[in-house]
């Protein structure tokens, strides 16, 4: 089973922001889990301890992992005691400290206890995590972080800021439960965004991340639906729409995996087929009802997935199959774009090489042909694509519309 846990981290001795990073990439390696987010970074003075000793740098940072919460601090012990964490004066001078924070909504006491028991009386620990997770309830107290931090501080925004600029917007990521739609989802939520993730299996896998959204947003929801079919498609519209009262924004990413699973089993005219109705046929009708209704409402954002080599070609019975399908979805969205101007913007997103499922297991030749005909000489990853959606999603990109954006590295 998959948690989400918070925590807080410092440091004052040695290179500060260097060993706080080291450290976060070194948890995420040895809990086998996923950094999903860090906060800035604050100096801050010393609380108890020696006198004389530097002040700190702390913030926070959200992890999904599957250790329990006494692995997941022996594990934190662990890159503690690497990066040279020396426990000899009581709230002494480190390296590195981290401390777990929360973990899921549990309650522990003992040696361990969670929430960490000093939390609400340290705006060190608050306001960073105000930041990254300003709607988290404090299972004890039953109320957010951002009422915790009012409470001791006395000030909070009451408008969103620059780093929070999809503040309330609605937003609907089609086949969000792994890869680019996963990553998408995250960094919607991560600008304010109230996120609804969809997939065509349960969400168990993903419960964490709908928490993490959540607790960004002060909401999250999943919906499944099988968007090869027409009641699958209907399903999620209704819930989409209807139960939810209205969208401003749809990322239509959802997409059948021809290249891994039992899809990759099937004859070329199967997964053909597959791609019709997954990929083309779901995008063509959800983004025309969506687009219909946000026209109504005179507000909106779609987004489109398309393939940067469906304009350059490629060889091979799935880049040709993909060349169709991608190319398709990349036209229609340029006519839909003038259909539902202007209160609609309309755009496509055109990935090249991004690791996915696919990347991670391919062979020595692809990983080598992918960076090389990347100018920048890297993989892409859904990162890439999620930071690339939340601008095309923001007001910052209020002129573009009817565009296809290629995020490829420089691949012409």
């Amino acid at each position: 089973m998959t948690h989400l846990a918070y925590l807080g981290f410092g440091s004052n001795l040695g290179d500060s922001q260097a060993l706080i990073f080291d450290a976060l990439r070194c948890l995420e390696q040895k809990a086998d889990g996923k950094i999903l987010a860090v906060s800035s970074l604050y100096k801050t003075l010393p609380v108890g301890g020696p006198a004389d000793q530097s002040d700190y740098i702390n913030g926070a940072a959200a992890i999904v992992c599957n250790l329990d919460p006494q692995q997941l601090l022996e594990t934190m012990r662990a890159v503690e005691e690497e990066l040279g964490r020396v426990r000899e004066v009581l709230n002494g001078p480190r390296t590195i400290d981290l401390d777990l924070l929360l973990f899921d909504d549990q309650l522990l006491s003992g040696e361990l206890q969670v929430p960490h028991p000093r939390m609400h009386t340290r705006s060190f620990v608050l306001r960073p995590l105000f930041e990254i997770a300003p709607f988290a309830i404090h299972p004890i107290f039953n109320r957010t972080i951002a009422e915790i931090l009012f409470d001791l501080e006395g000030i909070v925004p009451v408008q969103s800021s620059s780093a929070r600029e999809l503040e309330g917007k609605k937003i609907l990521v089609t086949g969000s439960t792994s890869g680019i739609g996963l990553a998408c989802a995250i960094e919607l939520a991560l600008g304010g965004a109230k996120v609804v993730f969809h997939g065509r299996k349960p969400l168990d896998k993903i419960n964490a991340y709908l928490d993490f959204a959540a607790n960004c947003s002060g909401f999250s929801r999943y919906i499944q639906a099988d968007l090869k079919n027409e009641e699958g498609r209907s399903s999620l519209f209704k819930q989409a729409w209807d139960d939810i009262n209205g969208l401003d924004g749809v990322l239509l990413n959802a997409g059948a995996d021809i290249l891994t699973g039992a899809i990759s089993q099937m004859n070329v005219d199967q997964k053909f087929n597959e791609l019709i109705q997954v990929d083309l046929q779901s995008t063509f009708i959800l983004a025309r009802e969506f687009g219909k209704r946000m026209k109504f409402s005179g507000k909106g954002v779609l987004l489109t997935t398309g393939w940067d080599q469906a304009i350059t070609g490629f060889k091979g019975d799935s880049g040709e199959m993909f060349a169709a399908i991608k190319g398709g979805i990349m036209n229609f969205s340029r006519s839909l774009s003038l259909s539902l101007a202007p209160e609609v913007r309309v755009n496509c997103m055109a990935p090249g090489w991004i690791k996915t499922s696919w990347g991670e297991t391919a062979s020595e030749y692809w990983q080598q042909k992918a960076k090389e005909e990347c100018p920048l000489q890297r993989w892409g990853v859904p990162q890439d694509i999620a930071s690339a959606a939340r601008w095309l999603f923001s007001d910052k990109s209020s002129f573009v519309n009817g565009q296809t954006l290629a995020i490829n590295g420089g691949v012409v």
